[in-house]
């Protein structure tokens, strides 16, 4: 798999998002970093759609988590926007679930890369043009092994 990629339209972030999820298992990590209109929310759905989760997956701002039972392995999805620090991370009990899941974590950078020994950052970014791009950036020999393998 390349480590980056032009995703010149909502469906070019969904179908990486599927492609990701082709390579994803429980215990998985995922951090997504980029400024607002990026694409973490759209690649979050792809997925979620890659994992065969039935139900529509939205930006969990507001609740901060959303937890997905239904695909091949569960997918939690974290907007970690609105939250202080570790301590905030810790209330949601990430660790609990990480394991048995596959977490995904918008606006995660330096919050919760201690949940897992190893994780995939994915760089999101937005060019003035609109067309987006995404930089795959493996945490552990793991995650190296199974984007260039």
């Amino acid at each position: 798999m390349n480590r980056e990629h032009l995703l010149p339209t909502p469906a070019d972030t969904h179908a990486l998002g599927r492609e990701l999820a082709a390579l994803l298992r429980p215990g998985d990590l995922v951090v997504l970093v980029g400024p607002l209109g990026a694409g973490k929310t759209a690649l979050t759905q792809g997925i979620g759609a890659g994992l065969g989760v039935p139900e529509p997956v939205t930006s969990p701002t507001f609740v901060i988590a959303r937890v997905h039972r239904d695909g091949r392995v569960p997918l939690v999805h974290v907007d970690a926007y609105r939250l202080a620090g570790m301590a905030d991370v810790d209330d949601l009990d990430l660790d609990v679930t990480v394991a048995s899941s596959v977490t995904v974590v918008e606006w995660g950078q330096g919050l919760v890369e201690q949940l897992a020994d190893e994780h995939l950052e994915v760089r999101l970014d937005r060019r003035d043009d609109d067309v987006r791009t995404a930089e795959l950036v493996p945490h552990g020999p793991g995650w190296a092994e199974r984007i260039d393998g």
